[in-house]
């Protein structure tokens, strides 16, 4: 890889930023995240503006490089999806990730942003999350 530095400091930039982002909205808190979900009960519609704005910035940006006709600074092409297929794996794998979003409120983005909180069940989750990859790696 000829752009070792830069790539590495931008992704740093770019992950530090998004961080940043889910922890000034709230989505590092587990309860905020199961109270949006809770339509029946205390429900907070406040992630709902924060997943729209996440829309807002990223559609754009998406059919930017899905023309084709640009490339990125630190990188030979876009590394965007091609299947377009829905199989039972697929189907199976949003389930499963639905269920652990819902019943813990963390899913893997949020939860290495809240990491550093140093607080055991994230601690727990992100050991269940690597496992449960470790366990899909040996399963695929």
């Amino acid at each position: 890889m000829k752009h070792k530095l830069p790539h590495a400091f931008i992704a740093l930039l770019a992950g530090s930023l998004f961080g940043l982002g889910l922890g000034v909205s709230g989505m590092i808190s587990p309860a905020k995240v199961l109270n949006f979900l809770d339509l029946a009960g205390h429900w907070d519609p406040s992630l709902a503006f924060v997943m729209g704005g996440a829309v807002l910035v990223a559609f754009p940006a998406f059919q930017l490089a899905k023309r084709g006709n640009r490339q990125p600074l630190l990188s030979d092409g876009f590394q965007l999806p091609s299947r377009k297929d829905i199989d039972g794996r697929l189907l199976g794998g949003a389930a499963i990730f639905g269920i652990g979003w819902g019943l813990g409120g963390l899913c893997p983005g949020p939860a290495i942003a809240a990491l550093s909180s140093l607080q055991w069940p994230i601690v727990g989750f992100i050991l269940a999350m690597i496992a449960g990859q470790w366990l899909a790696d040996r399963c695929s």
